[in-house]
């Protein structure tokens, strides 16, 4: 990318210190058959990934049901910011471009995934194909839990792992009234990059499908703004989409280091792809 030459240690300990605050992660790091740890011990009800364009995480859902850790998984995913994107890696995947995305919802696609190439059961899914952002995937999902005849009262949530601490803190919010239900994360990896011989790469162990390293990178810098709760914030004292969190003030460190160095000249942010505000 064209910041990479621009890459320094410091800004490459701040990027994965922020990334690693962001992909929340209630459980340990993945063993040999690419599972966390302690998860096979946890009551989960149900699964509800939440669409994306990142492959492995709807791999990650599936590995889990396929192996029993779950019986139910909801996807939740309409037409939204990463729909292209998916449907661009669908097609250029070796096994799962024979999948049709031609203006599907992200659930469809990822449903079809699952069932042609995982082995899972329809009748372990359940589909919402209308949300188009976090607050939505929330909202409908719920819905789906209301009118569904199996109880869900410990929920894992999977998601991109630059959104997985928002998409707790969501549908934390939109569940609030309800704290029968618990809910657990679990991004599937967690984004860490490093400089190889003055470029900036992915340090994840050949895990494919990843962003292109300008939107990963703005990706990041895009959220933490979102997760504060000020005036400008998602949260209860700004715009309301999601619950209080707080940010540790190492996070704040790192995420002011990496807007310093956009401001010096680091990365020309007006032509940096942008996140959804969802």
């Amino acid at each position: 990318m064209d910041q990479a030459s621009h890459f320094t240690p410091p800004l490459v300990t701040a990027l994965n210190d922020v990334a690693g605050f962001l992909a929340l992660n209630d459980f340990g790091p993945r063993g040999s058959d690419q599972l966390p740890a302690g998860i096979a011990a946890s009551p989960i009800d149900c699964i509800i990934l939440a669409g994306n364009c990142v492959l492995e995480t709807a791999e990650g859902a599936f590995r889990l049901i396929g192996r029993g850790t779950c019986t139910r998984l909801l996807i939740s995913g309409g037409i939204g910011h990463a729909t292209e994107v998916l449907r661009q890696k669908v097609a250029a995947h070796s096994d799962y471009q024979t999948i049709h995305t031609e203006g599907r919802a992200e659930a469809h696609i990822l449903a079809d995934i699952g069932l042609n190439f995982w082995g899972i059961d329809r009748s372990s899914l359940l589909i919402e194909p209308d949300s188009t952002n976090s607050g939505e995937n929330a909202k409908f999902s719920r819905r789906l839990h209301v009118d569904s005849s199996q109880p869900m009262k410990t929920i894992l949530l999977i998601q991109d792992p630059t959104m997985q601490r928002r998409v707790d803190a969501t549908f934390r919010h939109i569940w609030r009234d309800r704290p029968d239900v618990s809910f657990l994360n679990w991004p599937t990896f967690t984004p860490r990059v490093r400089l190889v011989e003055d470029e900036v790469q992915f340090n994840l162990g050949g895990i494919a499908g990843l962003w292109p390293l300008d939107r990963f990178l703005a990706l990041v810098i895009g959220e933490i703004p979102r997760l504060r709760d000020d005036s400008d914030g998602y949260g209860p004292n700004g715009k309301g989409f999601i619950a209080h969190l707080d940010i540790p003030k190492r996070i704040e460190k790192a995420y002011a280091c990496l807007q310093e160095a956009l401001a010096e000249g680091f990365g020309n942010r007006s032509t940096m792809p942008r996140p959804s505000l969802a």
